[in-house]
């Protein structure tokens, strides 16, 4: 075939295509009617990794199973619009890590709100001025945001859904030899994920390391600066039309970051692979077993448990603690269910949702 033929052909593809999409856009839109008219929210975690898991078992390529997810979570996002526009609010700034996460479940089409600090985003979903927001929780290789851990706390806010992304991080600069570089702008834990590289490619030049508070902000400020360059995102380096020299020049490949989609009164539907997030205020935790007769009833039931972490009681002279605890299960499952009536005076349920490996 001559390439004007398979370009003929591809243009073929691509309008059946746009005649499929938008017959599904237009189901979708009977669901958002239906889901209206009974006041059922629209975002649905477990329904989406019901489709994508489905739509990955029939794949048989070339496209990969990250491929199909990629596409997928754009049509879900644009048929959201559909069903009904929706607020979203994440830790800015724009071009972050966190703004990475909530376009990669939410979409380009979606309104979004950019906000200074994880505070900030708690307080719009809870006042309802955003729908959703994003968060970070925990990264692998820095561990857990305390600051989010004690919002769940303090709040009335709901986790409906987690997301994981790796964390690619690339040198942006205007210069086109690394050692005319005088300056490298980024925030403090990058520099301490790209060390390796640091040492590596600049042991001659030593250019200035500067501080600031966001690699947003260091890409912004080394496109001002011609003799710097910025350690950020790509997607930040995107934003101010900075060129990438290196990317993935972080000393750990496998560096990824762990978020919460937060929500008010947002209760997900079972799946076969859920997992639950509580907060336990455990009386007497200064007493000895405690604590340990408290994860025995887990242990007896057979739940597995993920993830524990201790913190302390504000404004308590004694040094006493409350827990946050990942579990394996859905919340209303009936083991689970055995341990929460056992403990419901101390227990705060945060959320069931699709465990995101």
């Amino acid at each position: 075939m001559t390439l004007e033929e398979i370009r003929h052909e591809i243009d073929s593809l691509d309008d059946q295509l746009l005649t499929l999409l938008n017959r599904r856009m237009e189901w979708v839109h009977k669901v958002g009617e239906l889901k209206r008219a009974t006041k059922t929210v629209i975002y649905r975690p477990e329904r989406e990794k019901a489709i994508l898991d489905r739509v990955k078992k029939h794949n048989r390529g070339p496209l990969t199973s990250d491929a199909i997810e990629a596409i997928y979570l754009e049509i879900f996002a644009a048929a959201r619009n559909i069903e009904l526009p929706e607020r979203i609010a994440y830790l800015g700034p724009e071009g972050s890590f966190t703004h990475q996460a909530a376009e990669s479940r939410f979409g380009a089409m979606s309104e979004y709100m950019t906000l200074p600090t994880i505070k900030s985003v708690f307080e719009a979903v809870d006042t309802g001025r955003a729908k959703f927001g994003v968060i970070p929780i925990e990264n692998n290789q820095e561990g857990i945001v305390y600051e989010t851990v004690d919002l769940l706390n303090e709040t009335s806010v709901n986790i409906a859904a987690e997301l994981k992304i790796p964390v690619h991080f690339a040198l942006a600069t205007e210069c086109e030899n690394p050692s005319k570089i005088k300056r490298i702008y980024s925030k403090d834990i990058a520099f301490r994920q790209c060390r390796g590289f640091l040492n590596k490619y600049f042991e001659q030049t030593q250019p200035e390391e500067i501080q600031v508070e966001s690699t947003s902000k260091a890409a912004k400020l080394a496109a001002e600066d011609p003799e710097s360059a910025a350690i950020c995102s790509v997607i930040a380096a995107r934003l101010f039309s900075l060129p990438v020299l290196f990317d993935n020049i972080e000393d750990n490949g496998n560096n990824r970051t762990r978020f919460f989609i937060l929500a008010k009164d947002f209760v997900n539907q079972p799946s076969e692979n859920d997992k639950t997030t509580i907060i336990a205020r455990l009386p007497d935790t200064d007493k000895p077993g405690i604590l340990a007769g408290f994860l025995q009833d887990f242990k007896r039931l057979n739940i597995n448990l993920t993830k524990i972490e201790s913190r302390p009681y504000k404004g308590s002279e004694d040094f006493n603690f409350w827990f946050f605890i990942e579990l394996e299960g859905y919340f209303k499952d009936e083991n689970v269910q055995k341990v929460f009536k056992k403990h419901r005076n101390y227990i705060k349920w945060l959320g069931s949702y699709v465990k995101n490996a």
